[in-house]
């Protein structure tokens, strides 16, 4: 989150609030427009609490949804590395191009699927290296005891690198969907609509500023944090990065480099066919 842009949007929005409140303040009845204050009290704590209810369930919604694209991105760097390892236990050249479509398969995470993420254009589509994975994996016949372990292993973090890929990307797309973001936005125009009976030209503008403003302020802000939440890839502060893959390409090019491998890739830097 940008939090210039964060703190702009909550002044742009709570400074407008207040000056509603102080210019129907000037026409408002002393004591409010309620006759009994204990009573819209009551009301007015119906409707936060109903709204803080829901907000809550949302936040948890969102961070879940949050908190499984982040975990999935790092376990998915994680296996990777793995398979990196479990490749070269193959004979060659099926070692070799394993271990260069690893690579690419990264780079592609990294250079093409991370901006189509940040760009809310992220599909559920396979990745097209993890395709060429297996169609050369196809072509592998385990000849030794240890080949046919590794061909087994091979298999189960296939499966695991793709369950993780599922997170990561699921959270691409957004949990919260659009009627809930109507009726949070309507709750909070009920919730302000409301506070404006509350205007006392008894109490002073400061007051008066400070009890619109203070609320206001903090129903932006929560809203704020679940579109944070709900859009987990971004450049901001707390967004989520491809810092695990970028950390596991370059620790597999430093292996590789200390083992001499020459690698040929088929691949461009950010994992693009090679033409």
């Amino acid at each position: 989150m940008n939090v210039v842009w964060a703190v702009l949007v909550v002044l742009a929005v709570t400074a407008p609030a207040v000056a509603v409140m102080l210019f129907v303040r000037r026409r408002a009845p002393v004591g409010s427009h309620f006759s009994d204050g204990d009573r819209a009290a009551g009301v007015f704590g119906v409707l936060a609490t109903g709204f803080s209810v829901l907000l809550g369930f949302v936040v948890f919604l969102a961070f879940e949804s949050y908190d499984q694209s982040r975990s999935g991105a790092e376990k998915e760097a994680i296996v990777l590395a793995q398979q990196v390892e479990t490749a070269q236990l193959f004979a060659q050249p099926a070692a070799d191009e394993l271990t260069a479509e690893l690579v690419c398969y990264g780079r592609s995470v990294v250079g093409i699927e991370w901006p189509q993420a940040e760009a809310g254009t992220q599909t559920d589509e396979i990745n097209p290296w993890g395709a060429e994975l297996f169609r050369t994996l196809q072509a592998v016949e385990p000849q030794t005891a240890s080949q046919q372990s590794a061909y087994d292993k091979w298999l189960d973090q296939r499966f695991d690198r793709e369950a993780a890929r599922s997170d990561r990307i699921h959270g691409a797309v957004g949990v919260v969907p659009t009627p809930l973001w109507v009726v949070l936005i309507f709750i909070s125009i009920v919730i302000f609509v409301f506070m404006l009976f509350f205007a006392d030209p008894g109490e002073g503008p400061i007051t008066q500023a400070v009890l619109m403003g203070s609320v206001v302020s903090v129903i932006v802000v929560m809203l704020l944090l679940i579109n944070f939440l709900n859009s987990p890839f971004h450049h901001g502060i707390g967004g989520v990065r491809p810092v695990a893959m970028e950390r596991t390409l370059s620790t597999i090019d430093r292996e590789l480099l200390t083992a001499g491998g020459a690698l040929t890739l088929p691949c461009d830097d950010e994992g693009n066919t090679a033409p």
